[in-house]
């Protein structure tokens, strides 16, 4: 899951967003939001399509399923 981890980051930083704002959001706790970029763990899929909502891409996207464009990898 290491493209999640890389793509959720950069997603959430270029917002200027903190982990502890993302996670007030999302309804959860920093710490799940600093254990998801750590790769420690993982969302479940309601939270990933959470994520991809307040973001703006699709859930393929952010699991590395397909490019910026669309596009399958």
């Amino acid at each position: 899951m290491q493209i999640f981890i890389e793509r959720l980051r950069e997603l959430r930083t270029e917002k200027g967003m903190s982990q502890k704002e993302l996670a007030r959001l999302l309804n959860t706790t920093n710490s799940s939001v600093c254990d998801w970029e750590r790769g420690r763990s993982e969302p479940n899929l309601e939270t990933v399509a959470q994520i991809a909502r307040r973001f703006e891409v699709s859930a393929d996207y952010l699991l590395g399923l397909e490019d910026e464009s669309g596009a399958r990898q």
